[in-house]
């Protein structure tokens, strides 16, 4: 019985790692979409936000089934638990990924103002990665450091934001553009804010605490 549980927990593992490639690909496809106005890109970040939310609804299949056929101890209980709470958030992910490509393909950003912000998706598309990489590896201190690095997204956001409502002070015809970069650091923001959530649920699966708690 027991080695049926640990192949499934293997299982999850994987599904786990595939769902946060999902994640930083739908993210890199926005910063392309982004940077070069490209709207293939844009739709990519579509498709994979989809497949995204076919991975979620897989993986909570497989960890329902798991609660139901497999009756585990605690520590196994906290780690199902814990990937339930994080495809969650990287399900909305993808859903702010997809946000960003919306915005892209209907607005007109001139690439210059743009540094920040690539700079900014970046440190984000990082702390999902690393917290996907501390639930597999059983990482505490690699789930630290990406609730650590929230604080890097979070001064990006409040630089861009300090320097558009500078550029609209000087000129008002760039007040459109300003709120689109807005809204897209906004969204950044929030990735960053999901990846703090799944790492704190990593912190959880091998602690049993929970800051949110």
């Amino acid at each position: 019985m027991r080695n049926k549980f640990d192949e499934q927990l293997d299982l999850l593992n994987i599904e786990l790692i595939e769902m946060g490639s999902m994640c930083e690909q739908t993210i890199a496809d926005a910063i392309k979409a982004l940077t070069t106005h490209n709207v293939e890109a844009a739709r990519l970040v579509m498709e994979t936000d989809n497949e995204i939310d076919d991975k979620e609804r897989q993986i909570e299949s497989l960890c329902l089934k798991m609660l139901l056929q497999q009756q585990p101890v605690a520590k196994d209980l906290r780690q199902i638990s814990s990937a339930l709470k994080m495809i969650t958030d990287m399900e909305r992910i993808g859903d702010q990924a997809a946000d960003i490509a919306e915005i892209v393909t209907v607005a007109n950003i001139s690439v210059e103002n743009l540094s920040d912000i690539v700079e900014m998706a970046e440190a984000t598309m990082k702390m999902v990665t690393e917290s996907i990489d501390a639930y597999v590896r059983r990482d505490l201190e690699l789930a630290k450091k990406v609730i650590v690095d929230d604080d890097i997204v979070d001064d990006y956001f409040n630089k861009i934001k300090s320097e558009l409502i500078e550029l609209i002070s000087k000129n008002r015809d760039d007040g459109e553009a300003a709120i689109d970069i807005l809204m897209i650091a906004k969204y950044f923001e929030r990735i960053g804010d999901h990846a703090t959530n799944i790492a704190e649920w990593v912190e959880f699966s091998i602690t049993g605490e929970h800051k949110g708690s």
